[in-house]
């Protein structure tokens, strides 16, 4: 038996690689031998480098580089170009099409691509028809992007627009609150401008202005 654990996800990973090393607290040293040891064989996609990929000639290689170019599309289009070149080498090579032309419909599909690709029915002989639908999804993402961007300064300008309401607004409340009470202490004390002004904030010719008005 050959534990096998093939991995594509975005980060490296990181798990233990034996189940032993798992085993939290660690044993003691009498019962260390009755503990089960299985190890696995890990083939992280990611950690290989497209040099590294090229230089495998097999289908696996070229999935693994598809799987590592993500949204690249320069980068998916020249593993496309390597994978079609390994189906033709292949002595399997119409088998071998079926089921890596199905393969990447799917993979496409899963990026979200929004592309038609009922046509494509062989990487060896709908070729030009995938580059063409590569380019389609490069415009589409870049299209995205541009969407994706303006919303995200829409949505910046409205938060930006209501803070400035809100601060605005608190600044009016602020201020109207210190003339009512500069108001309420020149109708009811004997308080000079500039004691009034002390107390409330406000500018000692903004209080003269109020008592003026009060004795209007």
């Amino acid at each position: 038996m050959l534990p096998i654990v093939l991995y594509n996800g975005s980060k490296r990973w990181n798990a233990k690689e034996d189940i032993y090393q798992l085993i939290r607290p660690e044993p003691p040293q009498f019962l260390r031998v009755y503990q089960p040891h299985l190890r696995y064989y890990l083939i992280d996609e990611g950690r290989y480098t497209e040099e590294e990929l090229a230089q495998r000639q097999s289908p696996l290689s070229g999935i693994f580089g598809i799987e590592n170019a993500a949204a690249d599309i320069d980068a998916l289009q020249r593993a496309v170009d390597r994978i079609v070149a390994l189906i033709q080498a292949d002595p399997n090579k119409q088998r071998m099409d079926e089921i890596l032309t199905r393969w990447i419909k799917r993979h496409l599909h899963y990026l979200d691509a929004q592309i038609n690709l009922n046509q494509l029915n062989s990487l060896t002989e709908n070729k030009d028809m995938l580059a063409e639908n590569l380019e389609t999804l490069r415009e589409n993402l870049l299209n995205k992007g541009r969407m994706e961007g303006r919303m995200e300064g829409r949505m910046e300008g409205r938060m930006e627009g209501r803070m400035e309401g809100r601060m605005e607004g608190e600044q009016f409340g602020a201020e109207k609150s210190k003339r009512e009470t500069a108001h309420n202490l020149i109708a009811r004390t004997d308080m000079n401008d500039q004691t009034i002004a002390e107390i409330t904030g406000l500018p000692v010719t903004e209080v003269a202005r109020l008592r003026s008005e009060a004795l209007h």
